[in-house]
């Protein structure tokens, strides 16, 4: 099995609702995207996945979310635009273009901060 894993970014501003803190007020990230994919088999020129290919499919998802308020962009104005809840979201955006039999998304972690963040992964 091999693993491949890309790392890329995204500015937005976000609030939690509810949250009890100073994190309820609007504030803005340099988030930080870190993916994971594996794939069992080697192709013809010894990539398993292209990382190239991976990391443009994560960016064109997240242009959605760069430079936005993220309580106002689909589905975050409905739920909390946590870390846990953006990894989950670009878990499920990834999944149908990264699993292909061979290849498989196997964890998106988001961060907030270089030292604090959140992951999704389906067993």
């Amino acid at each position: 099995m091999f693993e491949v894993t890309i790392r890329t970014t995204f500015s937005s501003a976000h609030q939690l609702k509810f949250y009890d803190g100073k994190y309820e007020n609007l504030h803005g990230h340099n988030w930080i995207a870190v993916v994971t994919a594996s794939a069992k088999e080697l192709d013809a020129i010894g990539l398993g996945i292209d990382f190239v290919k991976l990391r443009e499919m994560t960016d064109e998802i997240l242009s959605a979310l760069d430079y936005k308020n993220l309580n106002e962009v689909p589905p975050f104005d409905k739920i909390n635009p946590s870390a846990e809840n953006i990894a989950q979201w670009l878990f499920g955006e990834l999944k149908a273009r990264v699993n292909d039999g061979n290849a498989q998304l196997r964890k998106v972690e988001i961060k907030e901060f270089e030292h604090s963040g959140a992951a999704y992964f389906e067993d």
